[in-house]
């Protein structure tokens, strides 16, 4: 159901609009006070987004065979994949699993973690998040293994060291509903960690991210994205993209990858593949809003997709 409150971004801002989209459904948020030595061992979550804010003190952060890199009061660092990493008072220190440490349970989502042992104290804040839609999804496909921002060296400290701040003094005192404002808090650090990485990084340029940067694809994305149930046709995409359907035809598949009936075929699809985990509509409800006269035919180019059927993502979803 969309929401009521919902102000769609210009058609000329197609990044906004997909940044819009990315609203996060936080599963687990933990305000953690180690005393060193400590050591915690992250597991790998698939369909996860994982991060850490170092309020207080520092911590080292390892990743695979990878270098361990601090992360310093004011650090926040982003795992965008769900990928394993341990989080350590010092870099030789033995990390002990996640959930093997005893917790205190505030709220179904929200648990305050003491650990280690009694020396120097590092708190943090940390957090498993997923995104509920398909433009999201695509997004966060596309971004880097770790995402870090420093808010000492980064051009956008001072929203980040307030942010950070508020999310320090909540931690400490922990008043009534204090859990509500770190969790919403921490969500908009998620958000603005990679609004930074599409602003700086060389490769936010390239392939999708770029055809929504574009003055003209950009607009056709997001009225597809916008309108997915609309029957577009190319001749009706190029015209409000202000091109001849060829020049159009041309640059979408060249930013895009792919010819534009086809991308606006396998959004449709994406979306029924999300409904079908969501939702109990019928199969055939599912396969009229993606475009598909027939229920067969959509299971056809379902499965050709997917590689299952309907069914059995229903299944899946049970």
């Amino acid at each position: 159901m969309r929401d009521p409150h919902f102000q769609p971004a210009p058609l000329s801002d197609p990044i906004g609009e997909v940044l819009h989209m990315l609203r996060l459904t936080g599963t687990l948020y933990c305000r953690a006070e180690m005393t060193a030595p400590w050591g915690l061992m992250f597991p790998q979550l698939i369909d996860s987004m994982m991060f850490v804010i170092v309020t207080s003190g520092h911590g080292w952060l390892q990743m695979g065979n990878e270098a361990p890199q601090l992360v310093q009061q004011g650090g926040m660092v982003l795992l965008p994949h769900g990928t394993p990493y341990q989080l350590l008072s010092a870099p030789d220190v033995e990390a002990e699993p996640l959930f093997d440490v005893p917790v205190e349970k505030v709220s179904d989502r929200y648990e305050i973690m003491r650990h280690g042992g009694g020396g120097a104290v590092t708190r943090a804040t940390a957090g498993v998040v997923q995104f509920d839609s398909v433009a999201a999804k695509r997004l966060v496909s596309l971004l880097p293994p770790v995402l870090r921002i420093d808010a000492w060296d980064s051009d956008d400290g001072n929203w980040l060291q307030s942010t950070l701040g508020l999310i320090a003094r909540e931690a400490s005192a922990m008043r009534p509903g204090g859990e509500t404002v770190i969790t919403r808090l921490a969500d908009i650090l998620v958000i603005q960690a990679i609004r930074a990485w599409l602003d700086t990084a060389p490769e936010a340029n390239l392939g999708w991210l770029a055809a929504l940067r574009d003055r003209q694809v950009g607009r056709a994305l997001a009225l597809i994205h916008r309108r997915p149930e609309q029957n577009w046709s190319v001749i009706e995409l190029a015209r409000e993209a202000g091109m001849s359907r060829s020049a159009f035809s041309a640059r979408f598949t060249e930013l895009v990858g792919q010819p534009a009936a086809q991308y606006l075929a396998q959004w449709r699809l994406h979306l029924a593949r999300a409904q079908l985990l969501e939702t109990r509509d019928p199969v055939g409800v599912v396969a009229s809003r993606a475009g598909y006269q027939s229920e067969a035919a959509f299971g056809r180019a379902f499965k050709q997709l997917f590689g299952i059927a309907p069914g059995g993502v229903r299944k899946l979803a049970a």
